[in-house]
């Protein structure tokens, strides 16, 4: 069934409860197709950061890939920069994390919006998928990010 789900755009296990469809017709999670069962399983990933490659989302478009790879070591990068950083320097990145995420917030929104509405082509529905799926995974590293610098500035601050 592995083989099955990953032609599907799924690259994590399952118990094979969740049986999917390889129809782009069927609806489910947020009116976008049980297809992409990709976007629910990056929901429930605590820290993105932690998964192994083989867990990684699978992006349609190859310059997608390339992109979360890259997005992927610069937050591992600045995680490990925050055992060093300066408070100075973390309220600085915290400023515009937080700035960053509300534009995140805001494109990712867009694209649910766009994708519910059922008039894109199958293409547009691809690239769509591929964009919400990269602001998702994008909000999560944010938000976590952001979160590990509220403690390192709150004790900072002591």
């Amino acid at each position: 069934m592995d083989s099955e789900m990953t032609g599907l755009g799924i690259s994590h296990p399952t118990d094979g409860s969740n049986e999917l469809s390889n129809s782009a017709d069927v609806e489910g999670f947020g009116g976008i197709g049980v297809q992409d069962e990709d976007l629910a399983f990056i929901d429930s990933i605590e820290n993105i950061l932690d998964l192994n490659e083989d867990e990684y989302p699978v992006f349609t478009l190859a310059k997608n890939k390339a992109r979360f790879l890259r997005m992927l070591t610069w937050y591992k990068n600045k995680e490990t920069w925050l055992d060093v950083a300066p408070i100075s320097g973390v309220s600085k990145l915290f400023k515009q994390q937080s700035k960053e995420l509300e534009g995140i917030r805001a494109n990712k929104l867009d694209y649910e919006m766009e994708l519910e509405t059922g008039t894109l082509t199958p293409s547009q529905r691809s690239y769509r998928r591929d964009e919400l799926k990269m602001c998702k995974v994008q909000e999560k590293m944010a938000v976590h990010l952001i979160a590990k610098m509220q403690v390192k500035i709150k004790s900072g601050r002591r």
